[in-house]
């Protein structure tokens, strides 16, 4: 087509192929604007409409050599994508788990959370190669991999990764008081070591981990918003909406799950995460987005046993759950990037300075290129309201020689975020004690991110 490139899958139809489709143009960074999917009677059959992350049809011909090559394969057999780097909305991610170690960390969530278990890293002596985190309803998933920083080898010593184990766990569960009627379960296994359960460490499959991490510690439950009503998300800011809601239908014994909130890039993979991870199989589904960037998704799912459910109970928990996977990655709040030379304990150091300054980390994704450190932090004001964009500025400030670029998230719209670029000068520099911490360590960079040789 001429804005778009179509990619028709058919095949005999296995369990979890869907998700593997999508997983396929999910690392590609592809935006699916429409798709159609059915897989009844045992064959399955799926057209997507996708276009690339400038919004055009593909014209990469090892792009498209490579999804023709990798959808249908078994993940073992699955070939590396062209670009081993996935940029995803400008933040710098890559595989690591290979190469280093990978911790799964997840619990209830605190102000300050992150900034201690990068501190308890650093006291460790792990070198942290690459970390993504979520948080959402007071919880907390935390995928990491790390490295010994005199070898910058795997720790493989099980007496080394116990002590890591127990040591993150003793900061997890700090403070940490239950509330009434709370699951017990939601402080098991919060600190895993070793083996990453979610397959190599693609963008997608660290993702797919990070959503199975939030389901089981319940994120699901209590208030998907302060502005939430029933089954409907209302976001005031600009009157988004977010309503999910599931039907019966009793002739082919399906339950039709239907979802309409503001359009977003892996917005699919998100869903079909969510019902995978709850046993669900979707037989028939159909996407599309409108001029006004909503986006509308029905799927027709059965539960693994092959039953529908039907009882309020079971609705109410699918609903809550979807709702719950479509927040995740909506992090409001204002975006902070930055690049500096790598080394044992920088971010603990950045988000001390952060945690200090009243910021909450919500959304992390830090990674290493070379011998650069490419952090990238979703912060907002530690009480809950919006950042202070001059109390941005004033940190920036402090914090010496140390450039950051803003991005104020807008989530009101459906266009880019607005962008607050701000270089401080050497003569507005004021010296601080944060900043004195980090002068020597974190070097100046440019706002586009362009690699500094």
């Amino acid at each position: 087509m001429e804005d778009c490139t179509v990619v028709k899958v058919d095949s005999v139809n296995k369990q979890g192929l869907l998700l593997e489709v999508v997983q396929v143009l999910t690392d590609l960074n592809l935006t699916i604007a429409k798709g159609y999917i059915s897989s009844d009677a045992g064959w399955f059959m799926d057209v997507f409409h996708v276009k690339d992350e400038h919004g055009k049809k593909l014209r990469d011909q090892n792009v498209i050599n490579y999804i023709q090559q990798a959808i249908g394969t078994t993940r073992e057999s699955t070939p590396s994508p062209p670009n081993a780097r996935a940029y995803t909305n400008n933040i710098f991610e890559a595989d690591h788990s290979s190469e280093h170690t990978a911790i799964e960390m997840s619990g209830t969530d605190r102000p300050g959370l992150f900034s201690e278990i990068s501190a308890a890293l650093a006291d460790l002596q792990c070198n942290i190669v690459e970390v993504h985190a979520w948080s959402h309803n007071a919880r907390l998933a935390c995928v990491a991999y790390i490295s010994d920083p005199s070898s910058h080898t795997p720790i493989e010593d099980p007496h080394r990764l116990a002590s890591i184990e127990d040591h993150l766990t003793t900061v997890l569960r700090a403070n940490t008081v239950r509330s009434a009627g709370e699951p017990s379960q939601i402080n098991n296994r919060e600190v895993k070591t070793g083996g990453f359960l979610g397959g190599e460490g693609t963008v997608s499959n660290v993702e797919r981990r990070l959503h199975q991490l939030m389901l089981s510690v319940r994120d699901f439950d209590g208030p998907i918003s302060s502005s939430s009503t029933g089954t409907g998300l209302n976001n005031n800011k600009g009157g988004s909406k977010m309503v999910v809601s599931i039907e019966n239908c009793d002739q082919k014994e399906y339950s039709i799950v239907n979802i309409e909130c503001k359009d977003r890039r892996r917005l699919m993979f998100d869903t079909i995460c969510t019902l995978n991870d709850m046993q669900y199989v979707i037989f028939h589904a159909s996407v599309s987005s409108d001029h006004d960037g909503r986006a509308f998704q029905e799927y027709f799912i059965r539960h693994k046993d092959g039953y529908a459910r039907n009882t309020e109970s079971e609705k109410e928990r699918v609903i809550k759950c979807l709702e719950a996977a479509i927040e995740r990655r909506v992090s409001e709040g204002v975006l902070l990037k930055l690049r500096a030379e790598n080394r044992l304990g920088l971010l603990s150091d950045i988000t001390r300075v952060l945690r200090e300054n009243g910021l909450a980390v919500v959304r992390a994704d830090v990674a290493t290129e070379g011998e650069k450190a490419v952090n990238a932090f979703y912060v907002r004001d530690i009480s809950g309201n919006e950042v202070d964009m001059g109390f941005i500025k004033s940190m920036k400030k402090e914090m010496g020689l140390t450039d950051l670029e803003v991005i104020k998230n807008d989530t009101s719209t459906t266009t880019s975020p607005t962008r607050t670029i701000t270089n401080i000068s050497p003569h507005e520099r004021h010296r601080f004690s944060f900043g004195d911490l980090l002068k020597s360590q974190i070097e100046r960079f440019s706002h586009n991110f362009v690699a500094i040789n």
